[in-house]
Parts: structure tokens; sequence; C-alpha cells
């Protein structure tokens, strides 16, 4: 059976670093985003008999490096005992860059495996399923703002208010389209083994996440702003002071920042975040939407904008 299911990357507002269990990909902190709508991956996947292995390509072009967590992941959906399957993947937006292009990916292979296999497992496991090969993909099963709970032996996702509730826009200012250096996964890692500021982002993250929490449900901008940027930083800064330092940011990244500070002076509805790569996110009340994102497109080293509004969560396109 074929099927083709969709997903958009989520943008953490509370940021996700570090894990609590390795091996089983568990994350080490809660933490709080939003799904996109007009960025997404599609992937098509059929199982066959006839097929000796799995295979993958990723826009048209045979990907081997990633075809490993690609089959982890179909064993965990359908089980060791499935037949090989042909994945096709397509993305509309950078891979590798500090996008949560494997958010995306995941939460829909989950999905399209899930219809393929008729094992029709639950939003909920889908979720951990996706989450136990992408720690943030797990958020992308699920529309609006969503809140991921880091449990000592598997996490719980839930969504907290919906998109129409509060309507947001995202610009994605993006400033390089290669793949980032260092993943993100031996980045957490470096970052727990080496760096002084690490304990005190665990300590500190249930603070961030009541914060957003409570400003999300109360649609209070000025609150989520606040908190969000001083969570991107505080990972950053974790980051940062890692030995050897990470450092993900480039000279467009710092300009963009000033951009946002300049449009915030000016008294505009915009706040950054910057996940584990060097893309700046502008989120942003629908009416500032347009200034924001000329603004970051005339900002020097910005290659182009992305914009979206926030999304659905995954989903299936089409089975026979």
């Amino acid at each position: 059976m074929r099927a083709v299911a969709q997903a958009q990357p989520n943008i953490a507002l509370i940021k996700y670093w570090g894990k609590r269990d390795v091996d089983r990909n568990l994350p080490a902190v809660d933490s709080l985003s939003v799904t996109l709508d007009s960025l997404w991956t599609r992937m098509s996947l059929k199982f066959d008999e006839q097929l000796e292995r799995d295979t993958l390509t990723v826009n048209g072009s045979m990907a081997p490096s990633m075809l490993q967590r690609v089959s982890n992941c179909l064993d965990l959906v359908a089980g060791d005992e499935r037949a090989s399957a042909r994945v096709d993947s397509t993305s509309n937006f950078p891979i590798g860059a500090g996008l949560a292009s494997s958010a995306s990916a995941f939460a829909a292979l989950v999905v399209a495996a899930d219809e393929a296999a008729g094992t029709r497992h639950g939003t909920s496991a889908l979720a951990r399923l996706a989450g136990a090969a992408s720690g943030s993909a797990a958020r992308s099963l699920f529309a609006g703002f969503v809140e991921l709970t880091a449990g000592a032996v598997e996490i719980e996702v839930r969504n907290i208010a919906d998109c129409a509730s509060w309507p947001l826009e995202v610009i994605v200012a993006v400033t390089a389209e290669e793949p980032k250096p260092i993943g993100s996964t031996e980045a957490m890692i470096r970052s727990a083994e080496t760096s002084p500021f690490y304990s005190s982002w665990l300590e500190q993250q249930d603070g961030d996440l009541e914060a957003a929490r409570d400003a999300v449900q109360q649609k209070d901008f000025a609150k989520l702003a606040t908190v969000a940027e001083h969570n991107c930083l505080k990972m950053h800064s974790v980051m940062w002071a890692s030995r050897p330092p990470i450092v993900y940011w480039n000279q467009a990244t710092l300009a963009c920042m000033q951009t946002i500070r300049t449009l915030q002076a000016d008294g505009h509805g915009v706040f950054f975040t910057i996940d584990a790569g060097p893309q700046l996110k502008a989120v942003c009340l629908p009416e500032a939407s347009d200034i924001v994102r000329v603004a970051l497109e005339q900002t020097s080293g910005v290659i182009r904008t992305l914009q979206s509004s926030l999304g659905p969560g995954a989903r299936l396109l089409e089975q026979e």
C-alpha cells in the first residue's frame, strides 16, 4: 500500500536543547513551539515485498546518509518484520540548515508509514515514535501552539492554542542554505558535557515555559516576546560556552537581530528566535508582517525570506 503524508516544521519559542536519554532520544527539558503552514515536507511511502532493502530519495536525489534513521523509524512504526519501503521525500525549504526539516520529515514519515502499514497508531503514539527519531518532530504532529513535556520515561505532547485563536505570522530570514556544520544531537551532547551554563539552562527552563504558556493563553505578545528571546539567547550561550564552541550564527544573523531591535524600537510587534542554525525567525503580529518582511529582505546578507502563518499538524494527503 502507498501513502502520502505532509507535515510542517515547527519553530520552538521555548527551546529544546539537551537530552535526558540519548539512546531513547528523550529531551532533557520541556518545550513550546508553533507549527507553521506554508513550509512543508511531503513523504510518499510504499511497502513492497519485491524490494530487497529500503530506498530513500530527498528532493529527487538518493540520500544514503539519511537512510538508516528513516529505516529505524519505519521499524518503530511498522515492526521489524515489515516489508522494505520506497520512501520519497520532498521539501519546499532548505533542509539541514536550522529550519526544523527533520521535524517535518519524521512527522510526515510516521503518518505515511502508519497508514501504509495499517498499524493505526493514535496521534500521541505517533508523536512519540516521531520524537524517537527527531526530538522536535513530535511537536509537528500537532497544530498551532504546542507544548512538549519531557517525562522520565516518555514524552507527552499537546496543543495549547489553535491557529485561529492567535494568528501570528513568522518571517524566516534565510542567511545560509548549506547544511549546518554540526548536527543538533552531537551539539547537544557536547553542551551537556562541557558547557558551564548547561545546568543553569536545565534549572531555568520550567520558569520560562510557564511564562510562555501564560503569555499564549493571555495573548500577551510583549510577555511572549520577552521570554522567547531570552530563552533563545540562553540556549545559544550554552552552545557558545561549550568546548569547542558551537556557533551557528553568521554576520547576517547578527544583522537580522539588529533589524528586529530597530523594528521594536519603532513600535512594531515582532520578536526573534534562532534555532540550531543561522536562520533568524521573526514572530510578529499580522499587521506588522509586511514591514518586518521588507526590513529583513533589505538586511545585509539575507538570501531570501520565507513567510508563514501558523498551521496544521501532520496529516495524510492520499492513499492507494
